[in-house]
């Protein structure tokens, strides 16, 4: 019975609920709607609404979304009661991190300083800007307005008139930046893997076309427009002559224009497929907000693969090319190229005239060069042990006021006007570096030595002296030193006499250091004052041993009783650049083959 009663009364409940499950009579039912989604900021009158949209790539993929968003807004705009459309803002294929080449956004925000828009409408805060100060720079600017002009962000609902939306908006936009930021991360991992898997990203450029399998092929008329840019540069002619040249040809860019300017040109020559390398990584991105690409000075690892496809001129054209591009504006007539030499006897063997001025040339270079020739009387003494006893005091523990000196910093070689009185009635000299044995010699040359410096003049019966510019050569010479870039040195020089040659001989391991230090004169000027200090070794010696000074001398003796000259002339190093004037000469011959065959 007890059952009986409980069944039944779960039956009743059931029932109870069925029935209020069906529901009152809907003409008794009044419904309320509820107030449309975007009317939260319903002003009387009439707003001048325009929209933005935007899309990240130039993708086709995204002409979809693109034109979408367009779409959408003119029709919710046109629809909406009170509402004018101004007109519909879009940028296409530009990321939302920076606002310097959204041309529209740019132009919206303008019409709203002009007081031609009341309100802006756009999908989400990302689309908007994926930089947060950006981002909240550009909402209070528009809000200061007088009129002020809102934003209406759709997916997040904000509406930037309103007292909260702007916490909402920067914490939202914070998100959109980092999502920006670990996008940019993901990219740099995945470049980095391909690169150094030796997986390049290749395009065609004018010489190539890529094939079916993504590889550099030779397109064969191409290849004698860069063979010509290459051969004519190298036998004297300057970028904007090559130019003029393949103008005059109407020789085909890579997109078919005929016009040629002499930066088209470098950019050939400069670039190191044509000699079969690919070179990965030469620019990079430092910042994901502003997307500016900036030269890969060894900031990030780059990645070579050297015989990656056929070549259409040889490394050793392209190399030559080179070091006559960054050498250019310190080039002669009778020196187009600058030439490594070495001194292979006298005195000064293994010493490598320089101009302050080459680039080109590493500190491998010169060190390679200078151990070309060995001083076998210099190697004798290493195997003598000097005598105990006495020391002969450096010379910069006695006032240097009136000995020549040389001063080096990372951009200037200055000679005191000592070493120009020493030298007599000389104007220009040949500075030599032997990188080995750490030494720099000055000996007079003629102005039409090709490393030639004009190191001062005589003005009212006095030598004047000015720096030199030597940063490119100041650059392998502290790699090899080890010197600070920060610090002036200074060294002491020994002049030597041979007959009828002169020199002045600077021993660089014997350099006394002079920290810079800006020291504040006024509030107008600054000054700049030097700090001198000597290396740590000298902390506890005078100077070298005695003996082996008395040693080194009587070897020099003995160079000058074999009649071994200070005044030995230098010949071209054998360091792979084979490139001579007679070579020089051939390229010319080929260049001008290569346009006849193209006006014919």
């Amino acid at each position: 019975m007890k059952t009986n009663k409980t069944e039944t009364s779960k039956e009743e409940q059931k029932k109870k609920i069925r029935a209020r499950y069906k529901g009152a009579d809907k003409g008794k039912i009044e419904v309320i709607p509820a107030r449309p989604k975007y009317k939260l900021f319903e002003e009387a009158g009439v707003k001048r609404v325009c929209a933005y949209c935007r899309v990240s790539t130039d993708d086709p993929k995204q002409t979809s979304s693109y034109e979408l968003q367009k779409n959408h807004y003119e029709d919710m705009i046109k629809e909406h009661p009170g509402w004018e459309l101004v007109g519909i803002f879009a940028d296409e294929g530009i990321s939302g991190t920076s606002l310097e080449h959204r041309e529209s956004f740019n132009s919206m925000v303008a019409q709203c300083k002009k007081g031609t828009i009341d309100l802006i409408v756009t999908k989400s805060v990302s689309r908007f800007a994926r930089n947060i100060v950006d981002c909240i720079r550009i909402v209070r600017e528009l809000k200061s307005l007088t009129p002020p002009v809102g934003v209406f962000f759709e997916a997040e609902h904000i509406y930037t008139l309103e007292g909260t939306s702007e916490m909402m908006l920067a914490v939202l936009s914070a998100t959109a930046q980092e999502e920006s930021r670990t996008k940019s991360e993901i990219m740099n991992i995945s470049i980095e893997q391909r690169f150094s898997r030796g997986i390049f990203i290749l395009t065609n450029l004018l010489g190539f076309r890529k094939d079916e399998n993504g590889n550099l092929v030779i397109n064969e008329d191409e290849a004698d427009t860069v063979q010509l840019c290459f051969f004519l540069f190298i036998a004297g002619y300057s970028t904007k002559d090559v130019a003029s040249i393949l103008t005059e040809l109407k020789r085909p860019r890579m997109h078919g224009k005929t016009e040629w300017s002499g930066t088209t040109v470098l950019n050939i020559l400069r670039n190191e497929k044509h000699c079969g390398d690919v070179l990965a990584r030469k620019t990079f991105t430092p910042s994901y907000l502003d997307h500016k690409s900036r030269k890969n000075r060894q900031d990030k690892p780059q990645y070579r693969e050297r015989d990656h496809h056929e070549a259409i001129v040889s490394r050793e054209v392209f190399i030559a090319v080179g070091k006559m591009i960054d050498s250019h504006r310190h080039m002669r007539a009778n020196c187009p190229l600058p030439l490594l030499q070495v001194i292979e006897s006298g005195f000064l063997q293994g010493y490598v005239p320089v101009h302050l001025g080459w680039t080109g040339f590493g500190a491998d270079e010169y060190l390679q060069a200078s151990r070309l020739f060995s001083k076998a009387d210099n190697d004798a003494l290493s195997s003598r042990s000097p005598r105990s006893g006495f020391q002969i005091a450096r010379t910069q523990m006695f006032s240097t006021f009136r000995s020549p000196m040389l001063r080096i910093t990372n951009k200037y070689f200055t000679f005191t006007s000592t070493c120009m009185q020493k030298f007599g009635n000389v104007e220009y000299v040949e500075v030599l570096f032997h990188a080995e044995a750490r030494k720099i010699a000055v000996r007079p040359c003629s102005p039409g030595n090709p490393a030639a410096v004009h190191w001062g003049k005589q003005s009212n019966g006095r030598w004047v002296s000015w720096g030199k510019a030597s940063a490119a050569f100041s650059v392998p010479l502290f790699e090899i030193m080890g010197w600070d870039t920060e610090c002036i040195y200074r060294i002491c020089g020994t002049y030597y006499r041979e007959k009828d040659t002169q020199l002045l001989l600077f021993d660089l391991s014997e350099a006394e250091s002079h920290h810079r230090q800006t020291k504040s004169a006024s509030k107008a000027s600054k000054k700049t004052m030097e700090r001198p200090s000597c290396p740590q070794e000298w902390n506890s010696t005078f100077g070298p041993n005695a003996e082996l000074v008395r040693q080194m001398e009587e070897a020099d003796a003995a160079i000058y009783a074999n009649g071994r000259e200070i005044g030995q002339a230098a010949v071209l190093a054998p360091t792979g650049n084979d490139i001579t004037q007679e070579s020089m000469n051939g390229y010319l011959i080929a260049a001008e083959n290569i346009m006849q065959k193209l006006r014919t």
